[in-house]
């Protein structure tokens, strides 16, 4: 179990690994448009847009490039906006969750179907295994837990709830083109 506030691992490990690991490989030229991520995610498209000109989430797959652009938003981002959500409706701070996700981001966790992000209401634990889990909750710690992998399969059900296509970058760039060349 690693506090997310301690120093960073990051030179062991290498930075997108939490969100490589477990996670079904996708084209990094397909992803998803931010109203279908906010509706995956839980959250309003304001939401979404704030924590992407924050930075606090941005779209891997393309981000907005001026007027008339569309972000586009990889599993991966939806798992992390679902994951800073549940973190909001806990009631932890918006700080600390920036500190969270970048800990994450710089962290190397081997499964992430058996991660569960623990916190005692100040600080948010990393906790690998169940070992960690009840360590942290017999010491008094631990106020609530959120298990990544349940969270994964979410937004997994999510998005085939919502029975969308996801866009593939290159596509709908040439689909623009053309159209614009017929009118």
């Amino acid at each position: 179990m690693s506090e997310l506030n301690s120093q960073s691992e990051a030179s062991r490990y290498g930075l997108d690994l939490l969100f490589t690991d477990g996670l079904p490989e996708l084209d990094e030229h397909t992803g998803y448009r931010g109203a279908v991520a906010a509706r995956a995610a839980g959250i309003s498209y304001r939401q979404l847009d704030y924590w992407a000109r924050t930075e606090l989430v941005q779209p891997t797959v393309r981000g907005a490039a001026g007027s008339g652009s569309q972000r586009l938003y990889g599993f991966r981002d939806i798992l992390v906006l679902k994951l800073v959500k549940r973190l909001l409706d806990t009631g932890i701070s918006l700080q600390q969750i920036r500190t969270a996700v970048n800990q994450l981001r710089e962290s190397g966790v081997s499964d992430l179907a058996q991660t569960t992000l623990m916190s005692d209401g100040a600080s948010v634990y990393l906790c690998t295994s169940n070992d960690e889990v009840i360590d942290l909750v017999s010491r008094g710690q631990g106020v609530f837990g959120i298990a990544v992998g349940k969270v994964l399969r979410e937004v997994e059900s999510s998005l085939v709830e919502l029975d969308v296509q996801a866009v593939d970058q290159a596509d709908e760039l040439a689909q623009r083109r053309t159209s614009r060349k017929i009118s």
